[in-house]
């Protein structure tokens, strides 16, 4: 039996972090840019490690992560990879690289300066069992916000997701609301960090996407289903962590993983069944 007073937090925490990295992964794994998650994870995770320098800890180290990310997602968001002729996924390698130097520089100040980097590697690694109720809130409101974003921009973010071109030649105004949705990618990264993990985030950002592209066709079945599927590698990543005493984080990693590998095979039976029964037919 499991005590949902001890527990509860943290099986809240796995679905409402694995729904919305899951949701925001359908945009992510849909425009071919899935090393957004991870330049925008070592983005907070670079912040975090010089907010923790400069004297922060605890939950306090979410605000310098946030502007680490935000500050990475805003020149994204503001360049038009058309424009300046290089591929998006160039210019995230060149942040990347640019973020991921900054963060491990920072942790190797620590041993200079004698400190401790407990709470920052706690962000890296992630602990899920380490939630409550407090940081369930942070979580459910930036999964708040993230809903009334995509309910706001839902035919504009469609529009973006099929050709940014196409919708800047619809009337779209693409640079504010693709901007916009980088803050909040950014933001739902940042409060999920303890979930997973910096390191490992990156797994709910395009595994549940990926499996959701192989099972269904449309924009909106598509989103729910990449949500359904990352809540499920939250939950059951952390129940099948209660079965066997396996880390949480690793388990929540695999099990996405898996339900990629089922929905890949799933596929391809139905491509298999559809083609047996056409030539039956």
């Amino acid at each position: 039996m499991i005590d949902l007073a001890l527990w509860g937090p943290v099986m809240v925490a796995g679905v409402v972090a694995g729904a919305s990295t899951g949701a925001l992964g359908t945009y992510i794994v849909g425009m071919r840019i899935p090393f957004l998650g991870v330049c925008v994870a070592h983005a907070a995770l670079a912040g975090a490690v010089l907010g923790s320098l400069g004297g922060l800890a605890g939950p306090a180290l979410i605000l310098p992560a946030l502007a680490g990310a935000v500050l990475v997602a805003v020149p994204l968001g503001l360049v038009d990879p058309e424009k300046i002729r290089v591929d998006s996924n160039v210019i995230l390698g060149l942040l990347f690289s640019l973020t991921m130097g900054l963060a491990f520089l920072g942790l190797g100040l620590f041993d200079v300066f004698g400190r401790s980097k407990n709470d920052v590697l706690d962000l890296l690694w992630g602990s899920v069992l380490a939630c409550r109720w407090r940081d369930c809130a942070i979580m459910a409101a930036a999964a708040v916000l993230q809903a009334a974003f995509i309910g706001l921009f839902y035919k504009e973010m469609r529009a973006i997701l099929f050709s940014r071109a196409r919708a800047t030649a619809a009337g779209v105004r693409v640079t504010l609301v693709w901007t916009l949705f980088l803050v909040l990618t950014s933001l739902v990264i940042t409060v999920n960090f303890q979930t997973v993990g910096g390191l490992m985030i990156y797994s709910l950002l395009t595994n549940p996407a990926a499996a959701a592209f192989l099972l269904v066709r449309g924009y909106g079945r598509t989103l729910a289903l990449s949500a359904v599927f990352g809540a499920a590698s939250g939950l059951g990543g952390f129940l099948i962590c209660r079965a066997t005493d396996l880390p949480a984080g690793a388990m929540i990693v695999i099990l996405s993983s898996l339900i990629v590998a089922l929905a890949a095979a799933a596929s391809r039976w139905r491509s298999v069944a559809g083609r047996r029964w056409f030539r039956g037919v």
